[in-house]
């Protein structure tokens, strides 16, 4: 199954994240399908592909509780 998650990156004390979608099963640092987008928690800005988002919803991708 596919989910759509959090790929935390960046340094110590200064995270962003990258969404993307993946395998269940794999690590959420392992390997990814496809980014999707990113998000900066310190600045609370998000960057997406909505319509990439929406592709892989319909497809069957469950998305994380994140």
């Amino acid at each position: 199954m596919l989910t759509i998650r959090f790929n935390r990156t960046g340094k110590r004390n200064k995270a962003q994240f990258r969404i993307v979608v993946q395998e269940h099963t794999v690590a959420p640092g392992g390997r990814h399908i496809e980014i999707l987008g990113s998000y900066d928690p310190h600045l609370k800005r998000g960057v997406f592909k909505n319509d990439k988002i929406k592709y892989w919803i319909e497809k069957g991708a469950q998305v994380s509780d994140s």
